[in-house]
């Protein structure tokens, strides 16, 4: 297993105009990192962008280990269901000209009140099915990230995961965001393990009262923390991820209050230690 560094980890800089793409590139290769995640949201002008990129990577020695589509499945509207496909398979092209075969996907958020759970879960699942096509003739693994009211919890992240039926489609498991639905991510690693093709390490800890805390589904409050500073048992984790010899990128996706380059450094330090320690 190798650890990569998400672009989210530095997302606040990259919205307070701090940084682009490839000032990004440069912090994670100073920083140790062997591959990044790169995600659609953060090209301002691709065309112009995407050239730089290429060259900045050679120049750190960069793998991009995954790339991020930030789709939204849940639309009424068909003509807008079109455009959140297209947002996937334009993920997927930019993947292979990474020379990735990861690309993360969302399964979606209500954005109309009247759009019942049942209603959007068939939005989610026939446009990733439709996604899913597309990325086997690419080679492409679209991994769901568990994240919101659809793909939340393992066993919702199951059900899409089958129904689609596809083997291009499988679980991005997130360490964290399973805490913000109420399920101990040590009990979801386990119950998810035949399906991770994609990991995001990140650390929480329940706070009583922050401004910038996450409300959970029942109502208890998460604080990002560096990895290793919070409640989430990370050693767990991965030494369960050896033990189904997961041989993929461990992504750090630090989402704490501290200031984003250190949190994303001490964040791996942790990560790289914990590792080396399983391995001897």
């Amino acid at each position: 297993m190798r650890i990569s560094l998400s672009m989210w980890s530095l997302h606040k800089a990259w919205y307070n105009h701090q940084i682009e793409i490839c000032d990004f590139l440069d912090f994670a290769s100073s920083s140790g990192a062997k591959g990044v995640e790169l995600l659609s949201v953060f090209w301002k002008d691709i065309a112009q962008e995407l050239p730089l990129v290429d060259q900045a990577l050679r120049k750190n020695g960069l793998k991009v280990s995954s790339y991020a589509a930030s789709n939204n499945f849940v639309h009424r509207d068909s003509e807008e269901r079109e455009k959140q496909l297209m947002e996937v398979k334009d993920a997927i092209d930019l993947a292979q000209h990474f020379e990735t075969n990861i690309v993360r996907v969302f399964s979606g958020h209500i954005t109309e009140p009247s759009i019942t759970y049942e209603e959007g879960l068939q939005y989610v699942i026939e446009g990733l099915s439709r996604a899913a096509s597309y990325a086997e003739n690419k080679g492409i693994l679209l991994c769901i990230e568990n994240h919101g009211l659809f793909a939340g919890k393992s066993n919702q992240m199951r059900e899409i995961i089958q129904q689609v039926g596809s083997p291009n489609v499988r679980s991005t498991f997130d360490t964290g965001n399973f805490l913000l639905v109420g399920q101990n991510p040590t009990d979801a690693v386990v119950d998810m393990s035949d399906l991770i093709s994609h990991v995001h390490i990140k650390d929480f800890q329940q706070v009583t009262h922050h401004e910038d805390a996450l409300k959970s589904t029942n109502g208890n409050l998460y604080l990002g923390k560096i990895a290793g500073a919070g409640e989430i048992d990370l050693p767990f984790i991965l030494e369960t991820l050896m033990k189904i010899h997961y041989d993929g990128w461990l992504v750090v996706e630090f989402e704490g209050t501290e200031e984003e380059k250190e949190g994303s450094i001490k964040s791996m330090h942790y990560l790289k230690h914990i590792l080396e320690q399983k391995i001897v």
